[in-house]
């Protein structure tokens, strides 16, 4: 099984790698170097022998390869079949020199990631990683870095494609859902308990009022595109995995083994470290991976796990999650506020009801209006107007991208006078001082409050000032101390 699946990525691998740049047209590169994978700051903030022992797991290594960018694949490629060392001088000849920016760079993040060994007299590859990167392309071995296949009994017990793709789904939007519904009244399935966990600790979600909310960082996290945030809930995962204790190495290799995997086909657990053992309950709670109680020794990768290293859609593409561009927008907003959602998704459902009154739902149709006390809510929870503002634009309808601007002007400006009204006024416990013997008086006790940085409102014509409650104690006994005891 290893040297038929490791032999079928080499065309996937090889297809990938990009052209060093030989004219002015190096645009991908560019953008690329500036918008890299969340993972990889990640990978490079890790010590060289964590890096090293990664590396001893071709499926690592292929995942890692999957996430460079077309520049870096490609001297990675150049690189790989070479026996001895190459001269810098002789790879740079190959670059042109208004692009030799976006080749030093891509030079520098292999650094980082010590795929390339750091030397300014020679390039050349890591060994490990080039050994378990020949290793991947060409395939042999018995070493399971890209699973075990489960025996043909334990494969009649699992689930179909379709099948993995409704569990995936219904995971995932559980989380959502429960993101966008908690402390609204509506009672939503609740995720586990280290979903909660992560959640809260993410700062996804907050504890407000005895419920849990989605924060400003939550909703901002439901305009990304579901691979975006599953991959911000797995760093997550990786911080607290070395507070738990649990080896990095083997969390991140599962992962990668994962995303190599192929979908609906099933996997023996019997190879995996107790690590990795630990996992399978925790990702079957994001849908990641399916793994029945009643057929425990065996697991099975869902869509989720396996494109966590591709740009395939992580979920079925015909139907739309609350967060990110998978499929059309669907909102229509008018200059009275009235807006138009044609969606039967209740996750987007919820979403809207975040920051718009609904007042009817049909079949495939959801209308409301932005109304002052629904955003004066939302803004409450922590959104902001830029945020509702985007969320707007990011699933507005095809009809209304014909319009410009693509939403009313007045609508956006009145969105942000709600948000500019709500932080006009701002509340603070503290002590009102007044009925000054004298104007000597009240400026001395007001300029001792200066000195302790506690004053937040005065008025001279009035002789009052207001304080802060922290500040009480002192002004008090000051003005005791002042009066001879006689307040």
């Amino acid at each position: 099984m290893q040297s038929s699946s490791s032999s079928s990525h080499q065309n996937a691998a090889s297809s990938s790698s990009a052209h060093l740049p030989q004219n002015g047209n190096t645009n991908g590169e560019e953008k690329d170097a500036k918008s890299s994978h969340v993972l990889l700051p990640f990978l490079q903030s890790q010590s060289q022998n964590t890096l090293t022992r990664l590396y001893q797991k071709p499926s690592a290594c292929l995942a890692v390869f999957r996430l460079l960018s077309p520049l870096e694949r490609q001297l990675v490629m150049n690189l790989l079949w070479l026996d001895s060392a190459i001269s810098p001088a002789t790879m740079a000849a190959w670059v042109v020199r208004d692009r030799r920016n976006v080749y030093d760079r891509a030079i520098q993040e292999l650094m980082k990631l010590h795929i390339l060994v750091n030397s300014t007299t020679k390039l050349v590859l890591n060994n490990t990683f080039k050994a378990s990167f020949r290793h991947a392309l060409t395939g042999g071995g018995t070493s399971g870095s890209f699973g075990v296949a489960a025996d043909e009994r334990q494969s009649r017990m699992s689930l179909g494609v379709e099948q993995l793709d409704h569990f995936a789904l219904e995971r995932w939007e559980t989380i959502l859902h429960y993101m966008v519904s908690s402390g609204t009244g509506q009672q939503p399935e609740r995720p586990s308990k280290g979903v909660l966990f992560l959640l809260e600790r993410s700062a996804l979600m907050a504890s407000m009022y005895g419920a849990m909310q989605i924060t400003s960082t939550g909703f901002q996290f439901l305009l990304h595109s579901p691979h975006d945030q599953l991959w911000d809930l797995l760093l997550q995962y990786l911080h607290l995995a070395q507070e738990r204790d649990m080896d990095l190495v083997d969390v991140l290799s599962f992962l990668f083994m994962l995303s190599t995997m192929e979908l609906g086909r099933t996997y023996t657990a019997s190879n995996l470290t107790a690590t990795q053992k630990v996992m399978l309950k925790d990702l079957r709670d994001y849908g990641v991976i399916y793994h029945s109680d009643n057929n425990a020794g065996c697991f099975s990768p869902t869509r989720l796990a396996t494109t966590l290293t591709s740009s395939a859609p992580p979920l079925p593409t015909g139907r739309s999650t609350g967060g990110g561009a998978q499929g059309e927008g669907f909102i229509v907003l008018e200059t009275n506020y009235r807006l138009y959602a044609y969606t039967d998704n209740p996750l987007q459902t919820a979403v809207l009801n975040l920051f718009v009154t609904l007042k009817y739902r049909f079949a495939n149709l959801v209308v409301g209006s932005l109304t002052r006390e629904s955003v004066r809510r939302a803004l409450t929870s922590g959104i902001s107007a830029d945020q509702i503002i985007s969320y707007l634009v990011t699933h507005a309808h095809p009809q209304m991208r014909k319009n410009e601007p693509l939403l009313p002007v007045t609508v956006q400006d009145q969105i942000r006078l709600w948000e500019l009204e709500k932080n006009r006024l701002q509340s603070a416990d503290g002590y009102l001082y007044t009925s000054f013997a004298s104007q000597a008086d009240y400026e001395f006790v007001l300029e001792y409050a200066h000195s302790l940085d506690v004053v937040l409102w005065e008025d001279p014509v009035k002789r009052c000032f207001f304080g802060k409650a922290e500040g009480h104690g002192n002004i008090r006994g000051f003005i005791e101390r002042r009066t001879g005891g006689a307040l």
